[in-house]
């Protein structure tokens, strides 16, 4: 698999065993879902306090963030470091996509702010739209303009970082 772009799964959740058989892992999922042939993967368990040190990150051309039961607005110690982390991937340019938690501890990261959710805990499956500005940056994709999610959350970005760009949002009833 070398000589194509690498990417790290910044994995921040313990695998359930279903997802051990079926994909090896929360990682594999990852792996599935967006590696393209001829790139490389790799796994940090920052939740365990494994983290990738200055010369391991130089390496990546991008990071993954994973979903958590933690909270992204917390001060556990591994928390806190990822999120020096990501202040640190954000000043060398590295490109970052954070999912759930993942989305969430980004924007803290990058001076947003987390929180409770005023609405509560919004479970079940929620219909998300692409901004216009995901259909740009996707464009040579057939990407529909909604597409149907399952979610499971209490918190939320309360307030965005000047410079975030999201590429989905979802309307609150």
């Amino acid at each position: 698999m070398g000589g194509g772009k690498r990417f790290a799964v910044l994995l921040c959740a313990e695998d359930s065993e279903y997802v051990k058989k079926r994909y090896g892992g929360y990682y594999g999922v990852f792996v599935e879902m967006l590696a393209e042939e001829g790139e490389t993967w790799d796994v940090f368990r920052v939740a365990n306090g494994e983290f990738p040190d200055d010369e391991q990150v130089d390496r990546f051309d991008g990071f993954v963030i994973t979903g958590s039961c933690n909270d992204a607005h917390g001060n556990d110690a591994w928390i806190c470091r990822l999120v020096s982390l990501l202040k640190k991937l954000d000043s060398l340019n590295k490109k970052v996509l954070g999912i759930c938690f993942g989305h969430q501890v980004l924007s803290r990261a990058l001076g947003g702010k987390t929180g409770r959710a005023i609405s509560g805990w919004d479970i079940g499956v929620t219909t998300i739209h692409f901004s216009s500005s995901s259909s740009k940056l996707f464009s040579s994709l057939k990407i529909p303009t909604t597409l149907s999610i399952i979610e499971c959350h209490r918190d939320e970005v309360c307030r965005f970082y000047q410079e975030e760009h999201s590429i989905i949002y979802c309307f609150e009833i």
